[in-house]
């Protein structure tokens, strides 16, 4: 037997409502025949919220069951609803992105698919990157730095210079130029970096969330923001090493 659906949604001639549209998705992609009713006007929402005593759209009904919205319609067929728990996708995302630009790019400039050139560049990609979300909201980010950065909590302003700081490291690293810059900068926040991180987490035991993407992140401080600072040091006596070997 046919399984069945009636989806009402908006549908107007400036607005689509994209939860409509997904939750359209889910339920044909679940095995339902929809029927797929469009409320094209406000007016004609406002009477169709105020006749069924709901406060919003989409709807659903499976029979003569009131299902809900998407979020409803999600869990009725057994999807899991976005969770607030503690997530690594927000930084396995960005550090797998910087990977392949960097393998990319390199392989462009030295003609190999694996070179000293890539990792160079993946880490001071990747040094860009992380200071382009912390700087999407610096207040957010300077907020939660200063739950465990040492220098922070003695000096505020160092929260709202640090992502700068980091960027600028990155793209001159990058570009290669200017390591009387870039080397100091990045030794500096990362050293107090690592040593903030492991103050909080592996002697204090503290459990907080990381600032490393940002101030609105579920990333739980430890592993990821000490990899961010030990990335930036190790640069940092690379470039030096390089410096002073050429």
């Amino acid at each position: 037997m046919a399984k069945t659906a009636t989806l009402y949604r908006m549908v107007m001639d400036h607005h689509t409502c994209p939860y409509g549209i997904k939750a359209k998705w889910l339920l044909e992609r679940n095995g339902f025949s929809v029927e797929d009713h469009h409320l094209t006007t406000r007016e004609e929402t406002d009477a169709f919220k105020a006749k069924h005593g709901v406060e919003t759209t989409p709807q659903t009904w499976i029979g003569d069951d009131r299902i809900g919205g998407y979020t409803a319609v999600a869990a009725h067929l057994g999807k899991p609803a976005k969770s607030d728990d503690v997530s690594y996708q927000p930084v396995a995302a960005l550090f797998g992105m910087m990977a392949l630009m960097a393998l990319g790019a390199a392989w462009i400039a030295t003609g190999q698919p694996l070179s000293i050139l890539a990792a160079e560049w993946f880490v001071s990609f990747s040094m860009c990157g992380l200071a382009y979300l912390k700087l999407r909201d610096v207040e957010s980010f300077s907020t939660m730095f200063l739950n465990y950065d040492l220098l922070a909590k003695r000096w505020v302003p160092y929260g709202y210079i640090y992502p700068f700081a980091e960027g600028l490291a990155g793209v001159l690293m990058t570009a290669q130029i200017l390591n009387v810059v870039s080397i100091p900068v990045a030794l500096f926040i990362g050293t107090i970096g690592a040593v903030s991180v492991i103050k909080a987490v592996y002697i204090d035991k503290r459990e907080l969330k990381c600032a490393c993407v940002g101030g609105d992140s579920n990333v739980p401080l430890g592993f990821v923001s000490l990899t961010e600072n030990l990335f930036m040091i190790c640069m940092a006596i690379w470039m030096l090493t390089k410096s002073v070997i050429v």
